[in-house]
């Protein structure tokens, strides 16, 4: 029972608060919580024909069934003010339900009412068998499917041995003795709220920052809201060609999103998301270098049966067709001339930003490097030519300079 008291103008409500407090400590109450499976001596308050109730020691009294107190001859053994050792097999709201042992009458009642109204109960994790866990609960051995254990694909099952975690009954068989749960049950009920709270805040298009918690072969999970977790596909996480997803992001990295698709699918929010796209499209603004009749440098990134693509920067591939992959010999296979992940000289024959497609020509690039040497070959020659028609000019200048002082008559 809690007592309370009209304040006083005088009075503020810190001071109510304390008077409560030493109010209920008086009458041995406390803000102690209780858990299911919990040992507590108990001081009886009344005994009942149906049930005894004690006080907890907590704010909340507790209820026992009363045949669970009686002697051989169907007496009571215990009456007001008597303290008894019992267990707290369940709650429920305000209401503390115990018994003598952790199977007593009043657990298997308390069981059979978590499986009626859906109340989780905690239980402890103690092994790993076929097909699932032995969980104890309230002192009783159940099963939990491996399915029913997580929202999430277990990898190493024996991590969750000892841990503590709220079940739900969902099938009790065999008059007590197979009790089937489910923590899955309990989580899947609180993403459900909080993607539900999401897709109202949240749209396409929105920007989002997650922290990424899986890497799979297809794509990253990435969770972007408390219990909300989204999928990156491998093509959506960068512009290049990724083969790896764990090449670009890592569990525990925090990165920048885009929402490309935010859908309702029965009991689940599918949320599709882009690392790519939130970084910036690098085909509307390429370097000033990248443009038609340029002859740049590149990395073979694949190649095809049609050629072979040539990144020219993160993000910027161009193909160079077997026709331009060389001007001396037929070309039938790429690997003939180049390799995956070996640089090249190409030039650039034409660029279409709209469909980002670049025509690039590696014997273009050679027969550009060759027409540049030959044009520095004739204009090394020119100004050869130049410097020795300008030097010869003078020298005949010179030699009739020469000449003619030689004719003028010598001073004696």
């Amino acid at each position: 029972m809690t007592f309370k008291r009209q304040l006083r103008n005088d009075e503020n409500p810190t001071e109510s608060t304390d008077f409560e407090q030493m109010l209920n400590e008086s009458f041995g109450k406390s803000d102690r919580k209780l858990s299911t499976g919990d040992k507590i001596k108990a001081e009886v308050i009344s005994v009942g024909k149906e049930q005894v109730i004690v006080s907890t020691g907590t704010r909340f009294d507790g209820f026992v069934q009363a045949s669970e107190l009686l002697d051989a001859d169907g007496k009571s053994k215990v009456k007001s003010g008597d303290l008894v050792e019992l267990f707290v097999t369940y709650i429920k709201g305000a209401q503390v339900f115990l018994s003598t042992s952790p199977s007593g009458q009043a657990l298997a009642e308390g069981i059979q009412e978590a499986l009626t109204s859906g109340l989780p109960l905690e239980g402890r994790v103690e092994s790993v068998n076929k097909g699932g866990f032995q969980v104890s609960i309230l002192g009783k051995a159940t099963f939990c499917p491996m399915s029913q254990m997580d929202t999430k694909r277990i990898e190493k099952p024996e991590d969750y041995i000892g841990q503590k975690f709220q079940f739900k009954i969902t099938q009790i068989t065999e008059g007590g003795r197979n009790i089937v749960i489910s923590r899955r049950k309990i989580l899947e009920e609180g993403q459900g709220a909080q993607m539900a709270h999401f897709k109202d805040q949240r749209k396409v298009g929105d920007v989002v920052t997650g922290t990424v918690k899986r890497v799979e072969a297809f794509g990253a999970f990435i969770e972007i809201a408390p219990g909300v977790e989204g999928l990156a596909h491998v093509s959506e996480l960068a512009w290049t060609r990724v083969s790896n997803p764990a090449d670009i992001v890592k569990p525990g990295q925090v990165v920048s999103a885009t929402i490309i698709r935010l859908e309702q699918e029965e009991r689940r929010l599918k949320i599709s998301l882009t690392l790519k796209q939130a970084s910036g499209d690098p085909w509307q603004n390429l370097p000033a270098q990248i443009k038609a009749g340029r002859v740049v440098s590149g990395k073979v990134t694949r190649l095809m049966p049609f050629g072979a693509f040539v990144e020219l920067q993160p993000g910027v591939e161009g193909l160079v067709p077997l026709s331009e992959m060389s001007s001396t010999k037929r070309v039938n296979s790429a690997d003939e001339v180049v390799k995956a992940g070996e640089q090249v000289t190409v030039l650039i024959k034409e660029i279409n930003p709209q469909a980002k497609r670049i025509s690039l020509s590696i014997k273009g690039a050679v027969d550009a490097a060759a027409s540049e040497s030959e044009s520095q070959d004739i204009r090394e020659y020119q100004a050869s030519q130049a410097a020795r028609s300008s030097g010869g000019g003078l020298g005949d200048l010179g030699a009739k300079l020469q000449a003619a002082l030689d004719k003028k008559p010598k001073k004696s």
